[in-house]
Parts: C-alpha cells; structure tokens; sequence
C-alpha cells in the first residue's frame, strides 16, 4: 500500500448523515493501540500515520453509505477514522454501539486492485454488498 500499486476499497453504512461540506474528504489522524487493550485502537499524535479518504454515496433517514479508499493499512483503521469524524460504522460494537438494523459492522471491502508482481497487468476484484447491507439500502 505505500507505493500505492495495491489498493483497497470499502462500503460502510455509517450512524447519522454527512452534511455536503463533508460528503468527500480525508481523514489524516494517526492512530496507535489504546493503552491497556491488545485489541482496540484509538487516535493519538503519537500514532502511526493513517490517511483514509472517503466519499457519501447516500444520506439515508438515520444512517448513510460511504465509500472508503485506504491510502494506509492500520489495524481497524476505517473504524477508528470512522468514530473520529463523530459516525461509527453501525453495527460496530467496539467503536460505536449495537445496532437493532444490523448484526454485525456494516464494513464491505469491495474491490481491490493491483498490479501483479510477475506479469506486470493491473488486477482488479470486486464482490457486491452483502444482503444484510443491501437491504438497509433499497
């Protein structure tokens, strides 16, 4: 990912609605291990750096779909960026609250692209939303 020829995007349904002056940006917060977990994650200047840039698909009434591109592969970096914008992947326990729409963190990498390291051709792959997803977007 730092020589940007592997890249990885994501779907998330997010809590709340992205205003307009927020609908395409980047978040650039580094971020490191919250002091006392082995697990979660957590903003800190004295992170490592973790730039995410993002792009609303769709307001819906009380949640909204996102598009996610990482320019960096920290651990549970879309989520950790995700809280720190003040909208948690629904669904997220860890970094948000449980969600009665949702089982799970409504999070879906749907594409990732590179070059392939011996023949040089750019790969693509992409998979489509999952049903739980999908239905709270139709």
């Amino acid at each position: 990912m730092a020589n940007h020829t592997f890249q990885k995007y994501y779907w998330a349904i997010l809590s709340g609605n992205l205003d307009k002056k927020h609908s395409l940006g980047t978040i650039n917060a580094p971020i490191s291990r919250k002091e006392g977990s082995i697990i979660e994650r957590e903003i800190n200047p004295n992170g490592q750096t973790a730039i995410t840039h993002y792009k609303l698909i769709q307001n819906y009434e009380n949640y909204c779909l996102v598009e996610f591109r990482l320019e960096t592969g920290r651990t549970h970096q879309i989520r950790v960026h995700s809280k720190y914008i003040g909208h948690p992947i629904l669904g997220d326990t860890l970094y948000g609250t449980e969600s009665k729409l949702i089982t799970r963190q409504a999070l879906h990498a749907y594409q990732i692209s590179f070059v392939h390291p011996l023949t040089n051709q750019q790969m693509n792959f992409n998979v489509n939303l999952p049903t739980d997803m999908k239905t709270l977007i139709i």
